[in-house]
């Protein structure tokens, strides 16, 4: 049986408290969204306390946007990030939940079967691979990790000389396209075009085409 709001918001304990402590030590520039009038049927959705850093996301935050928009954490939905978490899980979200997404268009799930047996940890689906890759940590860890400055040597291959000013002028639903692909001998992030569109359309893309290379 479904749980309630009431069931599923705790006000003696929520999760955002901590997220806002981890924020303001973060290492990187970080932005917590007002959460969307939605908040109540994306948390109905989702199913999780707002004690969990996923729930607190969910109700107590429109998103949070990490390191000049480099990283979103989707939540409630924004005028800067349109995209809610139960949304963009509708037909996406199949034994993995979409929590997170960057500019290069990387996707990060929590997973929940489909990925591996490692239940809970977030995996990493990076713009140069087309496999998922497990981080080896849960949603809480993840996130902490975002805020420090080991953000940016996990992205040191995934980065150009002029990304924060670039970034800065790209919306939050969007993400870079490249091409030819980072995930292609003849890709590269330096040298290969690039233009921004939906971060929707990115992911779709990006499944059509493993799912073509599965069926050879």
């Amino acid at each position: 049986m479904a749980k309630t709001l009431n069931e599923l918001v705790n006000p003696d304990d929520p999760g955002i408290a901590l997220i806002r402590e981890w924020i303001s030590s973060a290492d990187n520039p970080t932005e917590i969204l007002t959460p969307s009038e939605s908040r109540n049927e994306v948390l109905l959705e989702l199913q999780v306390t707002t004690r969990s850093t996923l729930g607190a996301l969910a109700y107590d935050t429109g998103g949070v946007v990490v390191d000049h928009g480099w990283l979103r954490f989707l939540g409630s939905g924004h005028a800067k990030l349109n995209r809610t978490l139960s949304a963009w899980n509708r037909g996406r979200g199949d034994g993995l939940y979409l929590v997170a997404d960057d500019a290069v268009g990387g996707f990060f799930a929590i997973n929940g079967g489909a990925l591996g047996e490692d239940i809970q940890n977030v995996y990493y689906w990076s713009p140069d691979q087309l496999e998922w890759e497990s981080l080896g940590i849960g949603l809480t860890d993840f996130f902490r990790w975002s805020l420090t400055s080991r953000l940016a040597d996990f992205y040191e291959d995934l980065r150009w000389a002029t990304w924060q000013t670039d970034v800065i002028d790209l919306a939050a639903d969007q993400c870079f396209s490249f091409y030819p692909p980072l995930w292609t001998k003849e890709g590269s992030i330096n040298r290969s075009n690039r233009r921004a569109i939906p971060a929707t359309e990115a992911y779709d893309v990006k499944m059509e085409i493993v799912r073509q290379l599965h069926e050879k």
